[in-house]
């Protein structure tokens, strides 16, 4: 959960480790150049995107992701979406988590994700906890998940259990318990009262969590989250879109990459 206190300083916590970011950060050139993102600036970063998304997933005749073998694939009979009609600022910033790190960082960071997903449990152990340290915590990156459920029903199960915890003010904590305990694809690990579990260990109020599982409320924010990815032309996980907030500028990438990727965009964009 993040918060905000007077002294212009933001706090959130992960893992039950509580951390501060002060909004006002030791690099003049980046803070008198901040401006908020809008959507006719961010529709052409999305042109850009689109064209990298076209170029990756067309021209390579799918191969591209059992090369890379980087990514969950999904249905690769389904063609991808080649237009960028209707995809708006909500379509990356809608139906996902609560933003981890600081609101007003010039980086966003979008990651479509399955808790079932291999490649995705890749990337979180060798890579995200990284950028955590070197530029979340530094207040130049923030980071939002948004459901894309690829695999099975407990894929949607996980999703929406992490949107519960968000009652309780530990979604991230919730995020990772789950990559933590990932174990495989479809065989058991993200059931139900796996799930339940998890929550008790951060002491959530399991009556209150079961309510919320078996609600299903948050059943409509995962699918539109999933149709917002594949209006993206996103058809594999983990798939990223990195937003420069001070131009609208979209970069994708896709894949378990190793951190050394994200960290040459984001340096790229921190100084320019």
């Amino acid at each position: 959960m993040l918060t905000k206190n007077p002294n212009e300083e933001f706090t959130f916590s992960v893992d039950g480790n509580d951390y501060i970011i002060n909004k006002k950060l030791d690099n003049t050139k980046k803070s008198n150049n901040k401006k908020s993102i809008h959507i006719p600036s961010l529709i052409i970063g999305v042109g850009i995107t689109t064209i990298c998304v076209i170029g990756v997933l067309l021209i390579s005749n799918n191969s591209v992701y059992d090369e890379l073998g980087l990514i969950e694939v999904q249905d690769l009979d389904t063609k991808p979406t080649t237009k960028s009609t209707g995809i708006t600022e909500q379509t990356f910033f809608d139906n996902g988590s609560p933003i981890l790190g600081n609101p007003n960082a010039p980086i966003t960071l979008i990651e479509f994700g399955d808790y079932q997903c291999h490649f995705c449990n890749v990337y979180f152990q060798n890579t995200h906890h990284r950028l955590l340290e070197n530029y979340v915590l530094t207040g130049d990156v923030k980071i939002i998940f948004k459901d894309f459920t690829i695999i099975g029903n407990d894929s949607i199960n996980a999703a929406h259990a992490a949107h519960c915890a968000g009652e309780h003010n530990k979604y991230w904590e919730y995020h990772n318990i789950l990559y933590n305990n990932w174990t495989g694809e479809n065989n058991g690990w993200a059931a139900k009262p796996n799930l339940v579990s998890f929550a008790n260990a951060l002491n959530i109020d399991t009556q209150e969590f079961v309510q919320c599982m078996n609600s299903n409320r948050y059943n409509d924010i995962i699918t539109q989250s999933k149709i917002d990815g594949e209006l993206l032309g996103i058809r594999g996980t983990p798939a990223f879109f990195i937003i420069n907030d001070n131009t609208g500028e979209v970069q994708s990438i896709y894949g378990a990459q190793p951190y050394e990727t994200f960290e040459k965009v984001f340096d790229f964009i921190l100084e320019n």
